[in-house]
């Protein structure tokens, strides 16, 4: 490229300082030389000079009232009645040795007894205290020690972070965990009863490690510990350490990898040492995919310094023996990304699966957590760990601790049922808030709602009830109807799969047969439905194609090994395949047609039911269906507060996107 005019603007200025330039640093150095210059180089010949006159002088012009302020004081080196006086004239009177006007003056004499009585009654020279050697010696002294002891203290203190900093670059990052103030147990941890049986033998080896020598065995090098986000690796680790006794270093996989190529390997030696070191002991690597990934991989062949840190930790573990008694545990949500060298056996021996807990699991959890919550005797932890299928361990620690903030922010003094329940709505669904919205639309939202809610009533067979219908805004929808599963939902067959696909289709169909019309606001249930036909073609060979996977078209750039998408069906079969899809849509459609067509009177009453109190639970959904009318009483949800500012805010139009559910999680249907 041409050096013209416009790239030499471009260029950035070599003069700028670098990022994280100390200035403040430097303005103190200067301002500390530019002391000490001053005090070196300071010459008191150049300062004026005051004006020296005898006792007698000053004793005029006391008596004159000439002295504006002064002093007096005794000095022994000249006898008893030697004084040295010093002071200023009330104007510039006299005249120093260069001949300049001044005030300022000086006298050294004797004082007889009558002259130091008549000028301490001039009340303008005050006696002060004699000065001796030492004082002067301290005087002239003390300013040079505490400058230099000032940058004495700051030199060593930079060398000595200077020297620890250089010392240290390549030093470990585990931070080793206290056996009294962090320790865990099994107790501790719940919901995952397979993976703490599992991990149970290394605890047996760090207590008695002769027990499965004699027998020649050995017990794993390392064990990776995989999972989904939040179900408890890390506090699983530590419970071993706990149970063993044993010293427990934990590091994060991102804490090798740096931009100087060899420090990664560098920390990697230095962490065994210290395993070695404190033997018997656990190392904890939480986020190993940082650091264990694929090598090679991605654009461009990869970083040289993780691969670097992941050849060092491959060598440290193939040598590494495990009768030193220091074992390595290792979490991740990613075993896809891990280099197969790492996975093999002689390095990470075991692979431990920590899955979602299941409701008995989730039971367990709440029961931990809840030691640390005032609960009143109303909450039924085994109720709430039935509504919350497909909650992680730390969603359950944050469901309990977002009820006692509920609680607290209404003064409550227990936490109750009801905020149990508004806390989960929350965190699934998100907070329910107030949009200025005219009576047609609120009655659209109404009639959306209770077409989900009609369709999920006839066609549940119990497993999937209905849990609560509100056209009460809440998080991106205008309106939600929820389901809670009896019972954690492992498997889905077709018939349920289509009841799925005809329930999602039941905000449209309502709409339509209500209005003769249709809104945007079935945009995520359309979206949903055809999600679930899609896989019922592709994944689950649930069509007149045949039992044929169809979806496995990847796109793998992230592992480096295809650029592009990869194609496994034909242009015909594709085809064929949105074909079956939409056949699965449209019937599903017609179905939801007839059976709302079928049941208008109770879609009415639904309706009707949420026009007046907005929220209604799934029992009444049932006791209309069954009764023709609502039976038992319907608690009324006390509205949020609407700010004033939003009460001239236009309602928003846009259509929301709906929430995917998964198999077993409640999956709310928005407006």
């Amino acid at each position: 490229m041409p050096d013209n005019e416009d790239n030499k603007k471009r260029r950035p200025l070599k003069s700028l300082p670098p990022d994280g330039f100390p200035f403040k640093l430097v303005l103190i150095w200067i301002a500390i030389l530019g002391s000490v210059v001053a005090l070196i180089y300071y010459n008191p010949a150049r300062a004026p000079q005051p004006a020296a006159v005898n006792i007698q002088g000053v004793i005029e012009l006391a008596e004159q009232g000439k002295i504006a302020s002064g002093g007096m004081r005794n000095d022994p080196t000249g006898g008893p009645s030697w004084y040295i006086v010093a002071g200023e004239t009330v104007e510039p009177i006299l005249q120093n040795s260069t001949g300049a006007a001044t005030k300022s003056f000086t006298a050294a004499g004797r004082l007889t007894e009558h002259n130091y009585e008549l000028l301490q009654k001039a009340k303008v020279l005050v006696e002060k205290p004699a000065t001796t050697a030492t004082t002067q010696l301290l005087y002239n002294v003390v300013p040079f020690v505490v400058v230099i002891g000032l940058l004495y203290f700051l030199f060593v203190r930079q060398l000595k972070s200077a020297g620890k900093g250089a010392l240290s670059f390549g030093k470990s990052r585990a931070k080793m965990l206290t056996r009294e103030k962090d320790r865990i147990n099994f107790t501790d941890v719940a919901g995952c009863d397979e993976a703490k049986e599992e991990v149970s033998e290394v605890v047996d080896f760090l207590k008695d490690p002769q027990k499965f020598q004699k027998l020649g065995g050995r017990i794993p090098k390392g064990i990776l510990m995989v999972g989904p986000p939040g179900t408890g690796k890390t506090l699983l680790a530590k419970a071993i350490a706990g149970e063993a006794d044993v010293p427990f270093f934990s590091i994060s996989g991102s804490d090798f990898v740096e931009m100087f190529v060899g420090v990664g390997a560098s920390r990697v030696r230095d962490m065994f040492e210290q395993g070695r070191k404190n033997a018997p002991c656990l190392i904890f690597i939480d986020e190993i995919d940082a650091v264990g990934r694929q090598r090679g991989a991605g654009l461009g062949g990869g970083n040289d310094e993780r691969e670097q840190t992941l050849n060092s930790l491959l060598v440290e573990m193939d040598g590494f023996d495990t009768q030193e008694g220091v074992i390595i545990i290792a979490a991740t949500n990613r075993p896809d990304v891990l280099d197969s060298a790492l996975l093999r056996p002689g390095r990470f021996d075991r692979q431990v699966s920590i899955d979602l807990p299941d409701i008995i699991g989730r039971e367990q959890i709440l029961r931990v957590h809840a030691r640390k919550i005032t609960l009143s005797d109303n909450v039924d932890l085994a109720v709430i760990a039935r509504g919350t299928p497909g909650l992680s361990g730390a969603e359950l620690a944050n469901l309990l601790n977002e009820s006692a903030l509920l609680a607290a922010r209404r003064n409550k003094k227990r936490v109750e049922m009801a905020d149990v329940d508004e806390a989960r709505d929350k965190l699934l669904w998100g907070l329910s808030r107030r949009r200025v919205m005219d009576d047609a639309e609120k009655r659209l939202i109404a009639w959306h709602e209770a077409g989900h809610a009609v369709l999920q009533a006839v066609l549940d067979d119990g497993t999937v009830p209905v849990h609560k219908v509100t056209i009460i805004p809440r998080g991106q929808s205008l309106g939600s109807t929820t389901y809670l599963p009896t019972k954690d939902i492992l498997t889905r067959p077709k018939k349920k799969l289509l009841n799925e696909v005809a329930m999602a289709m039941g905000g449209r169909v309502a709409e339509e047969l209500v209005t003769g019309d249709f809104s945007n606001g079935a945009y995520g249930d359309i979206k949903q439905a055809t999600r679930i036909a899609r896989a019922m073609v592709c994944d689950y060979g649930m069509s007149e194609l045949g039992p044929v996977a169809m979806g496995e078209n990847q796109d793998t750039v992230f592992l480096g090994r295809d650029i592009t998408r990869s194609q496994h069906i034909s242009e015909d079969t594709a085809r064929k395949v949105d074909i079956a899809v939409s056949e699965i849509l449209n019937s599903q459609y017609k179905r939801a047609q007839e059976i709302l067509a079928e049941n208008r009177v109770a879609l009415d009453k639904v309706a009707a039911a949420l026009l007046e109190h907005e929220t209604i639970e799934g029992r009444h959904v049932l006791e209309i269906l069954k009764h023709g009318e609502i039976q038992s009483p319907i608690v009324a949800v006390k509205p949020p507060k609407l700010p004033s500012a939003d009460a001239a805010k236009p309602a928003d139009k846009a259509a929301p996107e709906a929430s995917t559910g998964s198999a077993g999680t409640p999956a709310p249907s928005p407006a």
